[in-house]
C-alpha cells in the first residue's frame, strides 16, 4: 500500500533537545511522513512523558530503543514504522543506527554519522550490505540557494573550480558556560559524548560537506590549526582548515564557536575559470553571482523565478519573496529521503535528481575530521582524507 503516508520512529529527541523537534516539523512539512513511536529518552520515565506531551499512542512510547526495534518490527506490516530517526548525542549514534539496519528499518541521522571511524567502517559496510536508504542531515547544503549552486557548477556555468572558502563563525562558546549547567554545551564539550573534536566535529563538517557537495568535488588533504581558547576547555572551540581538492582545486574552512556577537554566520564563496558564487546564511534566499567586470548578478528563491534550475525547483515551495529556511532545508532532506523510501519499500520510481546525503557523505565527514583532528595534532601538517 505506498499510497499512505510514511510512518516514522524516532529515538532521541525528548524535553531539552532542540533538534528533535526541528527534526519532527521537518518530516511532517510535506504531508508525507508521520511519528507513530518512539524512544525519546534514555530515562524511561522521561521517554513515556515525553509521548504523551505530543499525544502519542503510549503502547508505542518505549522505554528503549532496543524494545522499539524489536516490538515495532513484530508489528503487522500495516502498522509498524517504516524508518527510524535517530537524534541522540554522537556518541549514541552508532548503537541504535546499527541495530536499525540489522532489523531491516532504514535510517535517517542527525550528523557526524557516529562516534568513531571504526564505528564509521562498521556502520558503512552494514548498511551498504542492506541496501536500505540512510540518510544523514547536512542541513545547509539543503537550502534552495545552495541547490542552484551546485547546479550551477555541475552545468559548468562557473568553470572549472578553482577554490572554495567556507567560513562558519558562532560565538555562543565565547566564555565556559558547560560549567553552567547548558545542556547543548555540556555535552558537545565532553570528549567522552561529543568525540575527538567539538567546533570542527559540530560545524566545521557542515563546512566540509558544503564545500564538497557545491563543487562536486572531493577533499583529499587537510592542513589543520585546532585551538581551545576558553581555558580549561577539553575539546576545540576554533578552527582553520586548508584543503587541497581532486582536479587541483584547493579551498579554505575557518570556523568558530568563540566569535563574540556572531550567531550562525556561514558562508559560501566559490571560484571557478570564468565565474563565481556567494551564499550567507543570513541572507539564506540570495546567490551572488560574479564575473570579473561585470555587474554582480542576485538571484532569488521562488517557485516562479524560470531562470532556477530543475533541482532548485524541486526542493521549493513558495513563491519569490516568502522566504525558505531552515526548517524547509531540513524538510528537503526529509522529503527527498522519503521517495527513496517509498521506492525501497513499495518499488516506485524515485527521482534521483531529488538527493540527500547519504551513507557515503557520513562516512567522509567521519574521516575529514578525523585528519583535521591528526593534522592539528601532528603539528600543523598536510594528512590525506580517507576514501
Amino acid at each position: 500500500m505506498s499510497h499512505r503516508k510514511l510512518r516514522m520512529g524516532m529515538v532521541g529527541g525528548g524535553n531539552g533537545a532542540f533538534i528533535g523537534a526541528i527534526h519532527r516539523m521537518a518530516a511532517q512539512l510535506d504531508g508525507q511522513i508521520e511519528l507513530v513511536c518512539g524512544a525519546f529518552s534514555s530515562d524511561p520515565v522521561h521517554s513515556k512523558d515525553f509521548g504523551r506531551q505530543i499525544y502519542l499512542d503510549e503502547k508505542r512510547v518505549y522505554a528503549t530503543f532496543e524494545d522499539m526495534m524489536q516490538k515495532e518490527a513484530e508489528l503487522p506490516e500495516e502498522v509498524r514504522m517504516d524508518f527510524v530517526s535517530i537524534v541522540t548525542q554522537n556518541n549514541m549514534h552508532y548503537l541504535p543506527a546499527m541495530l536499525a539496519i540489522s532489523w531491516g528499518f532504514p535510517v535517517i541521522i542527525d550528523k557526524p554519522l557516529c562516534f568513531t571511524m571504526t564505528e564509521a567502517q562498521a556502520l558503512s559496510a552494514s548498511v551498504k550490505k542492506s541496501g536500505l536508504p540512510f540518510a544523514l542531515t547536512y542541513t545547509y547544503a539543503f537550502y534552495p540557494m545552495l541547490i542552484q549552486a551546485r547546479a550551477m557548477v555541475k552545468r559548468g556555468e562557473i568553470g572549472a573550480i578553482r577554490k572554495v572558502m567556507v567560513e562558519y563563525p558562532q560565538g555562543w562558546l565565547s566564555s565556559k558556560i558547560e560549567d553552567t549547567g547548558q545542556k547543548q554545551a555540556s555535552w558537545r564539550s565532553n570528549p567522552e559524548k561529543a568525540g575527538i573534536s567539538n567546533c570542527f566535529g559540530d560545524i566545521g563538517t557542515h563546512c566540509a560537506h558544503l564545500a564538497e557537495y557545491v563543487s562536486g568535488l572531493k577533499i583529499t588533504e587537510v592542513l589543520a590549526e585546532l585551538n581551545a581558547f576558553v581555558p580549561g576547555r577539553k575539546l576545540d572551540d576554533d578552527a582553520n582548515v586548508l584543503f587541497r581538492m581532486e582536479e587541483k582545486a584547493n579551498g579554505v574552512i575557518s570556523a568558530s564557536q568563540v566569535a563574540h556577537g556572531e550567531e550562525n554566520n556561514l558562508k559560501l564563496r566559490i571560484y571557478g575559470a570564468s565565474g563565481g558564487l556567494e551564499w550567507n546564511n543570513t541572507d539564506l534566499n540570495t546567490l551572488l553571482v560574479k564575473s570579473h567586470g561585470r555587474p554582480t548578478q542576485i538571484y532569488r528563491s521562488g517557485g516562479d523565478n524560470a531562470y532556477l534550475h530543475e533541482e532548485t525547483h524541486l526542493n521549493m515551495r513558495t513563491p519569490s519573496g516568502h522566504p525558505e529556511g531552515y526548517i524547509e532545508a531540513f524538510a528537503n532532506i526529509y522529503k527527498n529521503f522519503a521517495s527513496a523510501v517509498r521506492s525501497y519499500k513499495f518499488g516506485t520510481k524515485h527521482d534521483i535528481r531529488l538527493e540527500f546525503p547519504d551513507i557515503d557523505d557520513g562516512f567522509k565527514g567521519m574521516a575529514i575530521v578525523d585528519a583535521v583532528v591528526h593534522s592539528s595534532a601532528n603539528g600543523n601538517i598536510w594528512t590525506k582524507t580517507e576514501q
